[in-house]
């Protein structure tokens, strides 16, 4: 799990959308293009690779950012398990916190490689 420092969470608060997916919605599909990543505000997620589940996200993990962090189509489904909140970041918001923070895209790219190894 991605941890953030308080002034990095007030950024990512100030880029991102807050949404609410109810239990069961996909909110990414596996070999799709990606143009946003998201943060696990509250509820659960599951990580689908060719329909089986891999792993269960919850609050303070962070999703969708190795598609856009790689520049690739989406590795993974993931569909809500409970009803989920989560802050929403566009890519080009997401891509502007990289340049601004390298430690923000250090712990990207260390999530994303963790991530991928498990696959």
């Amino acid at each position: 799990m991605t941890t953030f420092d308080a002034a990095l969470v007030r950024a990512l608060a100030t880029v991102g959308t807050s949404v609410h997916i109810p239990k069961g919605w996909a909110i990414m599909m596996e070999m799709t293009p990606a143009d946003s990543a998201y943060i696990l505000l509250k509820g659960s997620v599951e990580v689908r690779k060719s329909g089986e589940v891999r792993r269960t996200l919850g609050p303070g993990d962070v999703f969708g950012e190795i598609a856009l962090v790689d520049h690739r189509l989406r590795s993974a489904s993931i569909v809500a398990s409970t009803d989920v909140t989560a802050l929403r970041l566009e890519g080009t918001a997401l891509q502007a916190l990289v340049d601004m923070n390298p430690a923000f895209a250090d712990a990207l790219r260390s999530s994303a490689d963790s991530r991928l190894a498990a696959f």
